[in-house]
């Protein structure tokens, strides 16, 4: 959230999950990345790609060609927001976690 990391997304057996790093929500004036996932130290949990996320994907022909161009399954959802969504309009982007905490 505007090159600050806000929290982590991952993909489970059961769907995904978001959770708000703890730092960021000690931060100055924390933000929720969007209205519909309020801040919260819990995990927020759904059986689906968090709409909010979900709307960060293109669509259309655009769609089409990414998924063409990096060989993505259309339904891989968490694979598209990886290589689709390094460099979003707006204030969030979402980058590949190096696996360091």
């Amino acid at each position: 959230m505007k090159d600050t990391l806000a929290g982590r997304l991952k993909e489970t057996a059961d769907g995904y999950e978001f959770v708000y790093d703890s730092d960021y929500l000690k931060s100055d004036k924390p933000e929720p990345i969007s209205l519909t996932m309020p801040l919260t130290n819990k995990p927020m949990k759904s059986p689906t790609l968090f709409p909010f996320f979900d709307g960060l994907l293109p669509e259309g022909w655009l769609l089409a060609a990414a998924e063409k161009n990096w060989k993505l399954n259309p339904g891989d959802r968490m694979g598209l927001l990886l290589a689709c969504c390094k460099n979003c309009i707006g204030a969030v982007s979402v980058i590949e976690d190096d696996g360091a905490e």
